[in-house]
């Protein structure tokens, strides 16, 4: 019994700081399925402590899979002892939980799968009369999944003729036609994402 308990705490916690370590990113994704874009802002701090998240987890799993596989000590009499483990002390769902903490990790790098790929206006220019520019500084984007998101939500601006968003330098620069939106309407539709934009500029042609 005491083993169990043990396998399960261990198992418990590597999966806990596994989500934890994506949690920023996962957020994002939770917003498309369920609407609740305020979470965002409330998970972004996570992210500066993501390497301690991840090497916590594989040293977690490191300890749980070492216990799991070393020797175990033979008792010392010649009766017969029942070794069938239950489904909680298995290998079976130690390989389960390892392999779904580690997509978790790994979720950043793969998130963006996850987002419908939104089309740009091809063949327009700035020259073009009545078509702007404009840069937003936006807070909170923590990975690729993040932009990913900000796109979505920016290419549904009728108007908006191109982008490009960076989580890294936390700017989204957009072309749009000034005949059919506004800055302030680009800017409401980036902020209803959860994330938030502290700084929005026109770009001169």
């Amino acid at each position: 019994m005491i083993t169990s308990t043990k396998n399960s705490t261990t198992i418990i916690t590597g999966l806990t700081t596994a989500i934890a370590a994506s949690l920023c990113c996962i957020a994002p994704l939770l917003t498309v399925v369920g609407g609740a874009t305020g979470m965002i802002s409330s998970f972004s701090w996570i992210e500066p402590f993501r390497p301690h998240f991840v090497g916590l987890t594989i040293f977690v799993f490191a300890f749980a899979w070492y216990q799991k596989l070393r020797p175990q000590k033979q008792a010392d009499c010649a009766c017969e002892v029942g070794n069938k483990q239950s489904f909680l002390q298995s290998k079976t769902l130690l390989s389960i939980v390892t392999v779904l903490a580690f997509a978790m990790i790994l979720f950043p790098y793969y998130a963006e799968a996850f987002y419908k790929k939104p089309q740009q206006a091809q063949g327009i220019t700035l020259e073009t009369a009545g078509y702007k520019q404009a840069v937003f500084t936006i807070s909170g984007m923590t990975c690729e999944g993040c932009t990913d998101h900000v796109n979505s939500k920016i290419t549904t601006v009728k108007g908006v003729i191109n982008y490009q968003t960076s989580y890294d330098k936390a700017i989204s620069t957009v072309k749009f036609d000034g005949s059919k939106t506004t800055i302030d309407s680009i800017a409401a539709a980036i902020n209803s994402t959860g994330y938030r934009v502290v700084s929005q500029t026109m770009v001169k042609n």
